[in-house]
């Protein structure tokens, strides 16, 4: 089930590891709507750590919950589980250096790569049972508008992308030339010549 309010998204799923790439995919094609493709990567990093971390140690089930959020200027990445049970990660949690994984380990370094690609990061009770592991990122500006212009279709004194260009089944009126809207500068070609146009 997939809930999408303009700047936010929860995905409840089994985190099973052909769940966990789609989980990703439906984490960056959100990020890239909201434009901020800045996010992605570190995004679709930590929810992978967070969901790889629920289908190894989460009981009794792997069914969870990843919420993205958008505000004031701060993405949150929150995976919410039914395993009341706090992770071990040898300090406080959001403390740079809080982590004492081994530098060479090939497991167990999941909160060690949240707090390396995150702004900050926390664990907290969800209810009586589960928990929730989140972190978040700083969201750039957004990009400035560019201003709208206003095109003339037939007879254009303006450039711009619709200048010259008619629109076959506009509405009734005449350009600046006289010319009636909708009306082709050129004939079109029957479909003999258009064919033959085509084919060389």
């Amino acid at each position: 089930m997939i809930s999408e309010p303009r700047r936010h998204c929860t995905v409840e799923l089994q985190a099973l590891p052909s769940r966990i790439g789609q989980v990703r995919r439906i984490v960056s094609a959100h990020l890239r709507y909201w434009h901020l493709d800045a996010l992605i990567d570190h995004a679709a990093l930590g929810v992978t750590e967070l969901l790889t971390n629920v289908h190894r140690h989460a009981q009794p089930d792997k069914t969870c919950t990843v919420e993205i959020e958008l505000m004031l200027e701060r993405l949150t990445v929150s995976v919410h589980d039914n395993d009341p049970r706090i992770p071990d990660f040898g300090g406080t949690p959001g403390s740079r250096n809080a982590m004492t994984a081994d530098q060479f380990a090939t497991s167990g370094r999941g909160l060690a790569i949240i707090e390396a690609v995150s702004e900050s990061w926390g664990i907290r009770p969800h209810g009586e049972r589960g928990k929730v592991v989140w972190f978040t990122l700083p969201a750039p500006a957004p990009a400035v508008a560019l201003p709208s212009r206003l095109h003339s279709v037939y007879g254009a004194t303006t450039d711009g992308p619709f200048a010259g260009l008619g629109c076959l089944g506009a509405a009734a009126g005449t350009s600046l030339d006289g010319i009636p809207f909708g009306t082709p500068t050129e004939p079109l070609p029957t479909p003999v010549a258009a064919r033959s146009a085509l084919t060389g």
